[in-house]
């Protein structure tokens, strides 16, 4: 059973990791630059950054809780 915990508990942490990486960041800084700010001339939807932000709180409060139980389960 600690087994399988462990494992979702990996997979959570995996879902954290990507879901912080492929965010943007709040100023464009050397990516912006990189790009010629053709991100504010094409427009950006922010459709997409908002639905990945809910989903990595998600996945973040799912790791915090997954870690939680395995504190529990194998404090024991």
């Amino acid at each position: 059973m600690s087994t399988i915990l462990q494992i979702i508990h990996a997979l959570i942490a995996i879902g954290v990791i990507a879901g912080v990486l492929l965010q943007s960041g709040k100023s464009a800084g050397l990516s912006g630059s990189i790009a010629g700010g053709a991100e504010t001339f094409f427009g950006k939807s922010k459709g997409l950054d908002e639905t990945l932000s809910k989903l990595t709180t998600v996945a973040a409060v799912l790791f915090i809780i997954s870690s939680l139980i395995l504190a529990f389960w194998l404090g024991r």
